[in-house]
């Protein structure tokens, strides 16, 4: 390229296209039965939109690298091999020496790239102009109290320094106007002469040579703010005086077109004034309601107060900066007010501060009122604001607290934060990261402190926002930091009274020394678990069991996996341990044979042939007639509420393949082995009652209410036998 040709291809031709990205996709390695292949489906089905936005933003990042260094000419593939200008010269003998030469760029378009290209919203100049009034308020109250060596005289170091804006709409123009440190001559030409150069970063290096702890203070670090003006401007107008004793009144304008003026003026006061002459089509921001609004999103923290049109705009404290002693409860409740645009107090507050592994300085309050629907969608804004030096960077930064976290209410303010040139964007993703991964687990330890000293503040909370959690721990993909969550999990207990509610922690500190798995049983209610089959072989057992009555509580701890090195375990998928009873043992002398146990299960195999993949004794139950096992329960349930209806019966209990377990010894058991000799028809009406009753109490029947007909038909061939 440059004036040749890519290698290989004809003169003008265009260079290779990137191959096509690739999608993820999930590779299975066996399949035990198509329910399991259904079940990983189903299981991480909360997790498709985080997965495929990684997917799609991690091929998007690897196709622009390609695309760059296709355009450098610096890449190679197996099938062929392109040359570069440089691997020409290397090849080629030089004749003279280098000659250093300085880039030259057009002014005039150079300007046209910083005001009109580099931010994505024209209202930011306000802000950009406020930050460089307030590093103007900053370094004269740093120089007028140092006493550095050196320090240069100032006028009139006893004035109270602020901001003011005014706006004009009849002439369309807005002024800011700040009574700072102010320029000399050499200073407005650096400053506002040379696009890229900052005063400020200047400044900030001086001042931290001498350990100054002022220079967090300071805002600017590119030096291309104050041009963003010109992306509303038709022409700006500055006047400055600096605040070094002597200095003249200085007067410096330009239209944006490549060329500057500046000229000496009278009676200009210590500061700098800057009058922004508005285009026609930018006559809003000469509105004081609009520029109010746009102050307040933007700088309603700045240090210094900020007046327009003679009102002060931003009274409200950065609390956040505070030390969390100082901050008081109304401080608290005022500022939460602001930040959520909402009437209602704090739940919890967090305040924390750190400077390691990464400077922070944050707020983050959790509502005192529910969720609404729109909330709990995750669709649904976050509600925390992120902040570098007071100043916004973004009103609802979704990557500085995960999704799952979305409810909570804050600010984050950290000068480690990269930005990039219009201070909008991020820079460094491993650094955000980092900041995500500390401000969550701050969180989640602070909740679980909430969790000790108030119980009863944190069982509200847990009532209104359990969902989030849950949704934390499916969707997150840290084995760590889903053990994390899920210690702010509760559930009732089998060794709990009705309504009392215990941690996964406090459960693993009852067991009993043998004891490797935490058991739960997912059901409606707590009636239906206690009377539960499967709840029946480990009451025996004197085993604990949690009781999850949510419907994706199961879900929620078959993606956990395990807590405290416990495995979590479903008691339905506990039934599948026993294995078939073929023993011949007569406890009584009505009990059934072995021969007709074995009798009874080929009659329910044929009889219920194409819904059941097995039947087999059990010796788990005592007061139920059967039970049906399937390998993953909580899957095969999922499946049913979302998928199954759209299949036949015949395909779903293809892919269910329940097994069907009798209990040998219970009454209806022993009555149905003698039906099937006396009356096979009422004797297959049974039984397929039975699997029905079954079905429901597995949960796997999507609607009870199709069964009625096969209930009254056996109540009417019952009936005539009398």
């Amino acid at each position: 390229m440059f004036g040749g040709c890519w290698a290989g291809e004809a003169p003008g031709s265009s260079p290779p296209a990137p191959p096509p990205p690739t999608r993820c996709s999930t590779v299975t390695t066996d399949a035990p039965s198509p329910l399991i292949l259904h079940s990983q489906s189903y299981i991480t089905i909360l997790l498709i939109q985080v997965l495929q936005r990684t997917c799609d933003s991690t091929h998007y990042a690897r196709d622009q690298v390609y695309q760059y260094n296709s355009l450098r000419g610096s890449f190679s593939l197996q099938s062929a091999k392109f040359s570069t200008v440089s691997d020409q010269q290397k090849a080629e003998n030089l004749k003279s020496s280098p000659e250093k030469k300085e880039f030259q760029a057009e002014t005039r378009m150079l300007l046209d790239i910083v005001a009109r290209s580099l931010y994505s919203d024209k209202e930011v100049f306000i802000r950009e102009l406020i930050s460089n009034a307030s590093d103007a308020l900053e370094k004269f109250r740093y120089l007028s109290v140092s006493g550095a060596e050196g320090a240069p005289q100032l006028d009139n170091t006893d004035r109270a320094l602020e901001i003011k804006l005014i706006t004009d709409k009849q002439n369309r123009t807005i002024t800011f106007q700040d009574n700072g440190i102010g320029m000399t001559k050499d200073e407005l030409i650096q400053n506002l002469g040379t696009i890229a150069r900052s005063g400020s970063k200047s400044f900030i290096e001086e001042i931290k040579k001498q350990g100054a702890e002022q220079a967090n203070t300071i805002i600017g670090q590119f030096g291309v703010g104050f041009y963003s003006a010109f992306m509303v401007a038709d022409k700006i107008e500055v006047y400055t005086r600096s605040s070094k004793s002597g200095s003249p009144g200085l007067k410096w304008n330009s239209d944006g077109s490549g060329t500057y003026e500046i000229q000496e003026v009278e009676d200009v006061p210590i500061g700098t004034k800057i009058i922004v002459y508005l285009k026609t089509d930018c006559r809003e921001f000469a509105d004081d309601e609009r520029v109010k609004d746009i102050i307040k999103k933007y700088s309603n923290f700045i240090g210094s107060p900020i007046l327009l049109n003679n009102e002060q705009v931003n009274s409200i404290k950065p609390v956040w900066l505070m030390e969390p002693k100082e901050v008081t409860h109304e401080q608290h409740v005022e500022f939460y007010r602001f930040i959520s645009n909402s009437y209602d107090k704090p739940r919890f507050t967090l305040h924390y501060k750190t400077d390691a592994p990464i400077s922070i300085r944050s707020i983050l309050y959790v509502p005192e009122g529910k969720p609404g629907l729109f909330e709990m969608s995750r669709d649904s804004d976050v509600g925390v604001s992120l902040y570098s030096r007071k100043i916004l960077i973004k009103s609802k930064a979704d990557n500085i607290l995960p999704k799952w976290l979305r409810f909570v209410k804050g600010v984050v303010d950290s000068e480690d934060i990269p930005l990039n040139l219009s201070r909008e964007l991020l820079q460094n993703s491993a650094l955000i990261v980092k900041l995500r991964t500390v401000l969550t687990n701050r969180f989640i330890k602070f909740m679980c402190e909430m969790a000790q000293k108030d119980p009863v503040g944190f069982d509200a909370f847990y009532k209104d926002y359990s969902l989030f959690l849950k949704e934390g721990i499916v969707t997150s993909q840290s084995p760590l930091e889903k053990e994390e969550i899920a210690k702010m999990l509760r559930f009732e207990s089998s060794k709990l009274e009705a309504g009392v509610k215990t941690s996964l922690a406090d459960y693993c500190a009852r067991q009993k020394d043998d004891q490797k798995s935490i058991y739960y049983l997912a059901a409606p209610s707590r009636q239906l678990a206690e009377t539960s089959p499967y709840y029946e072989s480990l009451k025996k057992s004197d085993l604990e069991v949690l009781f999850c009555y949510e419907m994706y509580d199961e879900l929620v701890l078959l993606e956990l996996k395990e807590f405290g090195r416990r495995s979590l375990v479903s008691v339905e998928n506990d039934m599948q341990k026993e294995s078939t009873d073929k023993s011949e043992t007569v406890i009584g002398s009505d009990d059934l044979q072995q021969n007709e146990v074995n009798d009874l299960i080929s009659f329910l195999k044929t009889n219920l042939n194409g819904k059941v993949f097995e039947v087999r004794t059990t010796q788990k139950l005592d007061t139920h007639p059967c039970v049906i096992v399937i390998p993953e329960m909580a899957a095969a349930r999922h499946f049913i509420r979302t998928q199954a209806q759209n299949l036949s019966e015949e395909n779903r209990f293809a892919l269910l393949r329940p097994q069907l377990e009798i209990n040998a010894k219970h009454p209806i058991i022993k009555k149905l082995h003698k039906l099937v000799s006396s009356d096979k028809e009422l004797a297959n009406m049974v039984s397929q009652q039975l699997f029905s009753n079954a079905m429901v109490t597995a949960g796997l029947v999507m609607d009870p209410r199709n069964l009625v007909n096969h209930i009254n038909d056996l109540l009417v061939k019952a009936l005539e036998k009398h």
